[in-house]
């Protein structure tokens, strides 16, 4: 942890249009929400950035879904941590990813950091959301409509813009997964240090 004693989440994200730099902001504003110190990475900075992103307690993985999983520079960049190998174990880990379908086979692409962070010795975060939208008196307006468990979904039109989606429940429900790795993370790493002094 920070000398703030504030949890330090970093976010890694690429966004090839906007939209997904906006579910990346929202996760940053609920980790901070949270208490979380927020490092918010963009993936073009993130080979530079990597001290600073390997000494977070926990790191949200965040793309879009581009043909049925990551969007390429991120996994250029994934291929890239094996510099980093061995050095996030035991970290806390979480994802969110954005596509033009509702579907968009995202559910692959959030298996894909999933194992990514496993490879790498993180515990994954879980979404922790009831779906949304499920019944007859649900509505897109629901936190997590698009009904994930296992991180962050969003949806944004492929043809119009940032400021028009993603649409303020998959932005809330980013919020949720950011403000849940803040809390959780903290819990986390003073159970760890509690451990430690005991063990010393």
């Amino acid at each position: 942890m920070s000398q703030t004693s504030k949890p330090v989440v970093a976010v890694v994200y690429h966004s090839g249009y906007g939209h997904t730099q906006k579910q990346a902001e929202a996760v940053a504003d609920g980790a901070a929400a949270g208490g979380a110190q927020v490092l918010l990475v963009p993936v073009a900075e993130a080979e530079a950035r990597i001290a600073e992103i390997t000494a977070a307690d926990a790191i949200v993985f965040g793309a879009p879904t581009y043909m049925g999983s990551v969007s390429g520079p991120f996994k250029t960049w994934m291929d890239a941590t094996s510099k980093v190998w061995g050095q996030w174990n035991g970290k806390l880990a979480a994802g969110f990813t954005n596509s033009a379908s509702q579907s968009g086979d995202k559910l692959n692409t959030l298996q894909q950091l999933s194992i990514f962070a496993a490879q790498h010795g993180m515990v994954w975060v879980s979404l922790g959301l009831m779906p949304g939208n499920n019944n007859s008196k649900g509505s897109v307006n629901d936190l997590n409509r698009l009904g994930s468990f296992l991180g962050a979904m969003a949806q944004s039109n492929s043809d119009e813009g940032p400021d028009k989606g993603p649409i303020a429940s998959d932005l809330e429900t980013a919020k949720h997964l950011g403000k849940r790795v803040a809390t959780l993370t903290a819990q986390f790493t003073a159970a760890t240090k509690q451990r430690d002094l005991v063990d010393a």
